[in-house]
Parts: structure tokens; sequence; C-alpha cells
């Protein structure tokens, strides 16, 4: 990754330590280590409310929550349960089975009182139990235990006897014991004083495990705090053999106005139901068996869920077959005419057993491999066709990217369709008759919550020629208007991987669209297209061999590289030709793949050139006339943070993580990226500080803070603004103990001086609280913000919706203002973050969430995709790996310094 080492612009070190300065300690990378040193901020309260904008009446998705018995109190029991061999037993359907079998056989013993299982090691009751500790031996008959068990179904792999006793029951000892009180009044106190009792959490937690229970009951498919109902009209089939499920999520949430039950439309990915040969077929795109994978096939289906059409029993697959199903042998016992069995065995295919033995017709799977559930010793077989997949089964890998397209599109619902299927369930699930919530006198209101909303005025922003205008509903167009600042491109080329595209026809279009623009853009040098028998190839090969046809023809390196890909999106190409510019040759390139030449789409890929080298499509009003509120006067840094985590079921794959900062001050709309990689799955940043022995910084703040000093006049920041994506709540302490601490150390370690004052706000788009207008169907304007009703009762929260909403239900962002030392206004706060929508040079809309935090996002996902992790361990050197703690993490390809401070991400 890109390193500065205290350098300015012409060499010197303004900012650097006195060399007597004392090497600092390394530092330790464990996020979960107090240190003694270590400050102990806490999330300031909210100070007070904004008042500016148009006030508009809104609908949300809260349900308001009447508690009568607020003095009861959850019992908290701790729950071990092993198998007869003392075996742990860790799958939550089978423990929700087992806890159901236990009440229904042992309710006088704990003098029926109901309770809410997790799944897991926790039940809760509303008052105690009879004793503080229980043990009880529960027999699952004919049950989910052994729904696996082949006996009688498909080739018989034990004995009769075993096969009997194994099917018909299983014994499980359960151990209850008392673990704590979780007082109900904790949810009162903290609605009530404001304050955040120690038990307020736990509390929360015992109300959305008994939501959870219920669904389980209704045999849901539970993921988090969301659940799905086998209801195939639910799904919506994304390709591969995948489905998107729609379900629903709901938690209990306090609130400004009191407790509130929040639902919303919510989904997953399933497998697709239905005959395994249809899943196949789909998911390696075959036009029939024959044309299957087989190798790969094996892999896919190891684990899933099958249930036997002749028997209507399920199993869980363990693999397949070696030979086909006509191939296939197994030693078969005689049966006697008595019934019982000769010690003698015969040879018979899977095949003659089903269509002979079972009277069952075979047809094309005669000539595929079997289904195998058994085990590796004992494997049990069943002809394909006989096997379909159960339905509801989780899909956890990655989508592709037509996968995902596929489901936002089918999952897009219009806000009146939303507010419907909301209410309707909320009516339907009748979550006041759960005994549990009756018996502390909790009743839920069934119609949607009633706020108040306030519609900010969108800034005025400023194009070419010095023209301004306001946008309409977070939208502009750069029809007939010029960019406020333009580059020029002299040397330039198109490279063509597509067979279907004219190059020339684009580059034409491209020029007479730029000079529309006011960017005055050459003839290329060049269009180069690719070799057909390079298309042969992988994508690392195929972009390196277009590379050396490239500087060929260039005696020098162009000044930029216009790239045009044969798929749309989900390009292999794309990552390794990301790499070979930025990385290897510094040339800033964009790509694109038209479907269809507008002069819109034109337009936005002229916006996204125009920025990556150097100029700027639009600017705030107040940005050029340095009239910005608190910032003007003040050197401020503008950043955004994200963390990129790897694919589900992928541990092995680094997060990446990416800070970008303000430069130009004053300016709010140029930015520089760092990007990094670091343990997976870790959300704290962890390359924010990294003193070195020389007392220099290689962090990613140093970099940020010296690209502003050399940007903004020799200027330090002052003030620095924290946009943080991506945290959830219980890590908001981490973010100002940790994160906020590395910053602080780093521009301490670059100058002398007290540090800048810093205001940290966590940006979050996963969320379920979303807004309906009250008088109409269409979605809430943009500049939409909600601070009263719907927020956190004590600490300083609010929704702003700024994004246009022409498509489906808009998402606000939900901003936590965690620390303000600068000490903005409420008014003053919003309306900067609304500006900062505003900003982007992407577009000609206004973003979901601020641009800093939207460009950190990008510039994450672009750095990603240079190189594929799965390669990275075996293809890096010593020095392209670093160690965090004991775990190696191979480094990022470094960016050329011709682009490292470009917004290359763009």
């Amino acid at each position: 990754m890109v390193t500065v080492n205290g350098q300015g612009a012409n060499g010197s070190s303004p900012l650097s330590p006195p060399i007597s300065a004392p090497p600092s300690e390394v530092m330790q990378l464990d996020v979960n280590t107090e240190e003694a040193n270590n400050p102990n901020r806490s999330v300031i309260s909210r100070p007070g409310f904004g008042s500016g904008g148009r006030r508009i009446p809104l609908l949300a998705n809260h349900f308001k929550v009447c508690v009568k018995n607020p003095d009861e109190i959850f019992y908290q029991y701790s729950v071990s349960i092993t198998s007869e061999d003392d075996r742990t037993i860790e799958n939550k359907v089978l423990g929700r089975k087992i806890l159901e079998k236990l009440y229904q056989t042992y309710s006088a013993e704990l003098s029926g009182k109901k309770f809410a299982y997790d799944g897991e090691k926790s039940l809760y009751t509303v008052g105690p139990l009879p004793k503080n500790k229980y043990e009880f031996m529960v027999v699952l008959e004919d049950s989910y235990a052994n729904r696996g068990s082949p006996a009688h179904d498909g080739i018989p792999s034990e004995s009769l006897k075993r096969s009997k006793r194994s099917f018909q029951e299983k014994s499980f000892k359960v151990e209850i014991g008392y673990a704590a009180e979780i007082p109900l009044k904790s949810v009162s106190l903290a609605l009530l004083q404001g304050s955040e009792p120690e038990k307020l959490q736990d509390a929360l937690r015992v109300l959305d495990t008994i939501l959870r229970q219920q669904a389980a009951q209704r045999g849901c498919l539970l993921v988090r705090q969301s659940f799905f109902h086998d209801d195939s009209r639910n799904f919506s089939d994304v390709g591969g053999g995948v489905s998107g499920c729609r379900g629903f999520y709901s938690s209990f949430r306090p609130t400004h106005d009191g407790l509130s039950l929040n639902m919303d439309v919510s989904s997953t990915m399933i497998l697709t139901p239905g005959p395994v040969i249809d899943f196949l077929k789909s998911n390696q795109n075959a036009r029939d068996a024959r044309s299957i994978d087989w190798v790969k096939a094996k892999k896919m289906l190891k684990n899933m869920r099958i249930k036997t059409t002749h028997s209507n029993r399920e199993f869980r697959i363990t693999g397949m077959s070696e030979k086909p199903c006509n191939q296939q042998l197994f030693h078969l016992r005689v049966k006697k005419d008595d019934g019982t069995y000769d010690d003698q065995t015969i040879n018979i295919t899977v095949l003659d057993y089903f269509t002979k033995h079972l009277k069952i017709e075979v047809t094309y799977s005669a000539y595929t491999p079997c289904i195998d559930v058994g085990k590796p010793e004992k494997p049990t077989y069943f002809p394909l066709e006989l096997c379909s997949l159960v339905s509801l089964q989780r899909y956890t890998k990655a989508l592709s990217t037509l996968q995902r397209a596929s489901l936002i599109e089918k999952s897009r619902q219009k806000p009146q369709e939303k507010m419907q299927a909301i209410t309707s369930a909320m009516k339907n699930y009748h979550y006041d008759d759960d005994p549990l919530l009756a018996s502390c006198g909790i009743s839920i209101e069934k119609q949607l919550a009633q706020v108040e909303g306030r519609v900010l005025e969108a800034p005025k922003l400023k194009v070419g020629n010095g023209e301004e205008f306001f946008p309409s509903n977070g939208r502009w167009s750069f029809k007939n208007k010029k960019v406020f600042s333009p580059t020029k491109i002299d040397t330039w080329a198109v490279v063509n991987f597509s067979a279907k595209f004219d190059a020339s026809y684009l580059s034409r279009e491209l020029i007479n669209c730029g000079m529309s623009k006011g960017i005055i853009i050459n003839r290329p040098f060049s269009l180069m297209e690719e070799d057909p028998h390079n298309r042969k190839y992988g994508p690392v090969v195929r972009v390196a061999k277009m590379f050396d046809q490239l500087l060929a023809k260039f005696t020098r390196a162009p000044e930029f590289l216009l790239c045009v890909l044969p798929e749309r999106k989900n390009c292999d190409l794309y990552g390794p030709w990301k790499k070979m510019c930025l990385s290897d040759h510094g040339i800033p390139t964009q790509c694109m793949c038209p479907l269809k030449i507008t002069d819109q789409y034109l337009t936005n890929v002229l916006l996204k050139i125009n920025s990556k080298l150097g100029g700027i499509n639009s600017l705030l009003s107040i940005e050029q006339s340095s009239r910005i509120p608190i910032i003007h006067n003040t050197p401020t840094m503008i950043m955004g943070m994200d963390v990129s985590h790897g694919s589900p079921g992928r541990p092995d794959i680094p997060s990446i993580t990416a800070i970008v900062g303000s430069q130009c001050w004053p300016l709010m709309s140029r930015y520089k990226a760092c990007v990094r990689t670091q343990s997976s799955k870790v959300e704290m940043i962890q390359g924010l500080f990294e003193p070195q022995e020389d007392g220099t910084d290689n962090g990613m703040m140093s970099e940020l803070l010296l690209e502003f000093y050399r940007t903004s006049n020799k200027r330090k920041p002052t003030q620095v603004i924290v946009f943080r994506d991506g945290v959830s709540e219980s890590q908001f302490t981490q973010v100002l103990n940790y994160e906020l601490d590395q910053m602080i150390k780093a521009y301490q370690l670059l100058g002398e001086g007290d540090a800048p004052k810093f205001t940290v706000i966590v940006a979050q788009k996963r969320h379920h609280t979303k807004f309906f207008q009250a008088n109409g169907p269409e979605n809430v304007p943009s500049g939409t913000v909600v601070d009263k009703n719907v927020v956190h009762p004590r600490n300083y929260d609010f929704y702003m919706c700024t994004q246009p909403g022409m498509i489906g239900t808009s998402r606000p962002a939900h901003y936590h203002v965690l620390l303000d030392e600068i000490g903005f206004s409420p008014d003053a706060l919003q309306n900067l973050i609304l500006s900062l929508s505003y900003v982007s040079q992407r577009s000609s809309a206004a973003t979901s969430i601020v641009a800093p935090v939207s460009y950190a996002h990008l510039a994450a996902q672009q750095m990603g995709q240079f190189i594929k992790f799965e390669d990275l361990y075996e293809t890096a050197s010593g020095n392209d790996i670093t160690s965090i703690g004991s775990i190696p993490v191979p480094k990022l390809p470094k960016l050329d310094e011709d682009v490292e401070d470009s917004m290359f991400f763009c």
C-alpha cells in the first residue's frame, strides 16, 4: 500500500517531530485489549433538535408498544444439551425441538411456566422457575434427530435391528441452571430518564427472543432478527439455482416516543427448492444431465438437505457415488421367506435395487452418479431423480453481479406496497397473543407510527461559466451545461476487449459530448483491438498481452486509457486491468461496457473521467465562495472511513479498509484515498497509525494529513470531521477509544501542538427504519430529516433521506453523532451533511450517504478487485505480507505515484 514518510512536497519535513523525539512504541493491534492509558470516551447525548426546513407529516414502520406491568422480571437460565454419546448439541433447529419436547414432557416440574429459548444456551421466563437447577432426559421419537437415518428408504447400510432402534428414538440430556435476573423496568428507565441502564440491551434481547421463538414455532427460517415463510409467492428466482426469499424483520427498539416494534420487509438467499437435477442444470447453466460437471456438482451439493419423493423423508447429502447408478454396486443382504436376513450377501447395482426390489421407475438418472446420504464407511445411495431440495435452505455464498442485480430488481417495492406488506404482517402475526408478552402486559399497536419530518432546502450548485442553480428533488442535469473545471486530454487511447463494439464510433461520440461539456478531448492516439486469438487465455494474460501491444505503439505513457469490456459489470478483466493501469503503470483509466450509447450515458462517463484527471464537475456555491459555516475560517479536513469484508464463509480473505480525506481546503469536493488489507472480519481499522523505529509513521492517517497540508497552502487541519461507515451501536465506544485515539497519535507524531478538534459521526445504511409520506404514495422528498419520535431516547442521532427515490422505497441514512468537539448546532450539522451528499463528482444526483463515505466504499471495492485473494498467499513475497498479531495478512499492490493522490475511485 501507499506509504508516506513525512515528506513535504519539496522533500522537507514541515510536520516531522524533532530528531531528539523518542521513537513511539509499536501499537498493539488487538482492539479488544484495554490499555491502561487509553482514553475512556463515551457517546455524547443529544444537545437539541433541528428546526430548519419545511415540516411534513410522515409515517414510520415502527409500532408503539405499551408495557402495563413494567415491574416484571425476566429470569435467565443457561441451557446445556448433550446427546447419548456426550456430544454437545449446537444445531438450533434440533435444540428447539428438544426444548419443545421437554416442555411437553415436564411442564408440571416447571409449574407450567412458559419460556423463550434462543436456540443456543439461554432460555428466559417471566418470574422464576420452582428450582434453580434441573436435569432432564428428553426422548425424541421419529424425530428431526434422525431424519437422516436411511433405514428402509435407500440402500440398507446397517443391521435392521440397529436401524429400527436408531430411527425410533434418541435421548438427550438437558441441564438448566439459573444465570441472571433481567428487570423489564430497565426499558422504562431508559425511556423515562434518558439513561441507559446496564440491563437495557439484555431486556430488549429477551423481547426479541420471544419474537424469534414465535417465528420458529410457525416453521419459519430464522436469520438473526428476520424470519421467512415457506411460501412460493415469496420466492423470486435470481439464476444459478438460487432464489431471493422475502420475509420480515422485527425487533424492539427504545425511541424518543417510547418502546416500539420496528418491522420491515427483509430478504435472504435460499436454494431454489425442487428436483436436484433442475438445481444443477441452473447452477451450471447446463442443457441436460449429460452436460453437468459432476466433480463441481459433488462439491456444490455437500450438506444440502433433500427429500426423497418415494418416501417423503429428509436427508443431508454427504457426497456422490463414483460410478453412475447403473454401475454402482453395493452388498445386499438376502432376505429369507420368514422375513429374517441371511448372512449371505449379493452384489447388486443401485439401479437394479430400486427398479427390481423397490419397484420404483428410474429413467435418466440411471446414467448419472447417485446421491450419497450415508457415512464414508457406509454410503447410502439414492438415484438423482428421486431427490428434491428441501425448501428454505440458506445460500450463503457470494452472489454474482448478475444475481445481485436480479435480486435488487425483484425485491424492490414501491412505498405503498411496502406499507401494505408491513401492516398486513403486523395484523396477521398476533404478537399480543404470546403468553410471555401477555404476562408482562405488553400490547402492540397495529398502526404505523406518526412522525414529524422536515424537508431541508437543497444547496445551490455551481458549474461552468459561472452558472448557479438549485437541484430539484436531489437531481440535476448537465444538459446545456459545462463542468466547473474541465480537463484537457491530449494523448489517450481506446482499448477494446469487446468483439461486438465499434471503438471508433465510441471515441467520436465521446469527443463530441466532451466538447459540449467544456472538456477538450483530442482524437485518440490509437484504437487498440484485442487479438481474437488472445481470448482463449485467462484475464491476467489477456490484459498483459493487450498492454504489451499498447506500449509498443507509445513512446511515452498515455495520459488516459478508455477500456471497453466485453461483459457488463461482472467482467473478469476489470480487476487485472485496473491493477495494470493504476499500480503497474500509473495511468488513469475508465472502464465501460455500453449497451446503448446515449448522451446521458456518455455524460456520466465523462464526469468520472474529468474527476479522475483532476477536474471538478460541480461545486457547492458556498464552497467556491469560501462561505461554508464553521469550516471556511478554520482549516478542516473531512474524512470517510469504511471496512469491506470478504464474502460469507471465507475467513481466509482479508478485510479491506479504506479512508478518504479532503484536499484543497476550504473545498469539500476533492479527496485522496488510502486503502489497505487487515485481518479478516475485523471491523476496527488497524492501519490508521503505524509508527516506525525512525520516528516516522506509515499509517493511513499520516498520509491524509500530509496531503491536506500539501494542498491547503501548508495549513494543518485544526478541525477534523470523521464519517465512519458500517459499525453497529455496540462498537461505538471502540470507534471513540481505539480509532479516534490512533488518529490523534498520528497527528501528534507529525508535529507539535494540541490535537485538532474532532467531530465523529457514524453513518449507517443497514438499518430497518423506513419513512412514508402520510399524504401521498411517493417516496419522501430529497432532503427529508427526522430527529424526533423514532430516534434514540438519549443518544444524538437522526435520519436523513437525500437520494431522489425514483425506484422502490427510499432508505434513509442513519447518522449517529458520537463526539462533537467542534460544536455544531443541530441545524448546522444537518445542513453540512445534506451538502456533503451533493459533492460527489460521479453523477448528477445526490448520494444516499455523504460523499466521503461513498468514496471510501468505492475505493475499497475497486482496489479489492486488483487481485484474486485465493491466489494472494501463494504469489505474495515476503515484502508483500505483514502480520497482525500472529496472522499473516497480504498487502494490496502499491498505487503508482502518478495516481496515488488522484480520485481514481470515481
